[in-house]
């Protein structure tokens, strides 16, 4: 995979996490919770902002809409949605989509052919990344 393919990839996949978290708020019923899953969307749409400023110094069109992978993923979940709903529930699937998105970030640091440009913008990222998967195990402990 090349560098910009890895960086649009990433990219989607950021976009795809932010409407997960809002699905979660959704399905959250405590405001605690909720307010806690609206301060970490809060911080992954600048993380979408930081990987969408990359793409455009490359010439590449910016990432607006989710994927069709991330699509089906939500459609699933609102099927789910039908068997449970709440905050176990909704920090289940944030800890899930977490734990994909931190290793979808793992795998492109591993790459070689990342020019040092890119990877500055992935490695800043990927601390937000971070953040939100230690934020994922956290509520699920809570409410899982």
């Amino acid at each position: 995979m090349s560098a910009s393919t890895t960086l649009k990839t990433l990219t989607d996949s950021v976009y795809d996490s932010i409407e997960g978290y809002r699905l979660a708020i959704e399905k959250a019923q405590s405001a605690d919770l909720r307010s806690a899953l609206q301060e970490r969307l809060s911080k992954r749409e600048q993380t979408l902002e930081a990987l969408n400023a990359a793409l455009q110094q490359q010439g590449s069109e910016l990432v607006t809409k989710g994927t069709l992978t991330g699509e089906l993923h939500r459609t699933w979940l609102k099927v789910a949605d039908l068997f449970e709903s709440g905050d176990a529930a909704a920090a289940e699937r944030v800890e899930e989509g977490e734990g994909y998105l931190a290793k979808k970030f793992r795998a492109a640091l591993e790459q070689d052919d990342l020019d040092p440009q890119e990877r500055s913008v992935i490695e800043r990222c990927f601390a937000e990344i971070q953040e939100g998967e230690r934020f994922g195990d956290r509520i699920e402990r809570q409410h899982g």
